[in-house]
């Protein structure tokens, strides 16, 4: 079966999961074949932040998440934070990106520090020495100098820092036009086409062309 980009998301035990998990769901209907990391304090956040059931076990997660997402077979996996067999864990299997959302600021310094002490970490290691891109969504304010100091290592190191920073210029209506906002900027980022939102002053371009038609 065919999958247009492989996409590894991680989540991390930072408020803001519905970001993340909106993204694994419009990856999924984007034909993307999508690697799931879910920390154990991401687990503890899915609880508190939203009204769905928070699988224990990492099959749980993958079975879960299919379902809800419609994933097709050999499209979405899951796996666990000491899996050093997923293909992940090496260059050879390397994703098209990744991206933490949300990344905690523990997370963040595992990562600019080149920890590899679990699957998440390693990952992250392997996409940037891949030369793959890496989105990182760090969620917290405000930011220390350490936080700062830590986006800045990986931003050099070729990362994309992306604080999930809504805006309201599309006059949203409701949370959920929010987190699309964010999914739709993630997406533009992995040049994966979506219909979330337009894109900015496209109104105006359309307004132009017909105008220069008529005339």
């Amino acid at each position: 079966m065919s999958f247009d980009k492989t996409i590894t998301v991680a989540l991390t035990g930072a408020s803001g999961i519905q970001y993340g998990l909106r993204l694994i769901d419009v990856l999924v209907q984007s034909n993307c074949r999508v690697y799931v990391l879910m920390s154990k304090p991401a687990k503890v956040v899915m609880g508190m932040d939203t009204d769905q059931s928070v699988p224990a076990r990492t099959a749980d997660v993958q079975r879960d998440f299919s379902e809800r997402y419609g994933a097709r077979d050999a499209q979405l996996f899951a796996f666990g934070q000491e899996q050093w067999t997923a293909p992940i864990a090496s260059g050879s299997g390397a994703p098209d990106a990744m991206v933490i959302c949300p990344c905690t600021t523990g997370t963040l310094a595992a990562v600019a520090a080149g920890n590899c002490n679990n699957l998440l970490d390693r990952a992250a290691d392997v996409v940037l020495k891949e030369q793959r891109k890496l989105i990182v969504m760090p969620r917290e304010m405000p930011f220390s100098t350490i936080h700062l100091e830590n986006m800045l290592r990986l931003a050099n190191a070729g990362a994309v820092i992306m604080p999930p920073n809504p805006a309201f210029y599309q006059l949203p209506e409701t949370i959920d036009d929010l987190v699309d906002f964010v999914v739709a900027r993630v997406l533009d980022q992995l040049d994966i086409k979506h219909t979330l939102m337009p894109s900015w002053g496209a109104d105006t371009v359309s307004g132009e062309q017909a105008g220069d038609e008529q005339s």
